[in-house]
């Protein structure tokens, strides 16, 4: 552990980051299993609905450094071409 000053601070930030980082993910990752339960469920209004939300967490993740922007960017392509494979009837 941890003895100078400076370093025990920065194990107490460390720590704030670290549960809010989870928060990030599990936010886009709950986000991405809405938009997969939809497409499973050939819901195309309810797959849309979640896509946009996913979206959003997405980025919104990627912007705070949790995850890489490119991952991000390509986990967004994914869903939405899964959403668009959906049969419109």
């Amino acid at each position: 552990m941890a003895n100078h000053q400076s370093a025990l601070k920065r194990a107490r930030q460390n720590e704030m980051k670290r549960l809010k980082n989870k928060s990030y993910k599990t936010t886009a990752k709950n986000a991405i299993k809405a938009v997969r339960k939809a497409v499973a469920d050939s819901s195309a209004e309810q797959a849309n609905e979640s896509l946009i939300n996913a979206v959003s967490a997405l980025q919104k993740t990627a912007s705070k450094g949790v995850i890489h922007k490119n991952k991000a960017s390509r986990q967004i392509s994914r869903l939405a071409r899964q959403v668009n494979q959906i049969p419109t009837s």
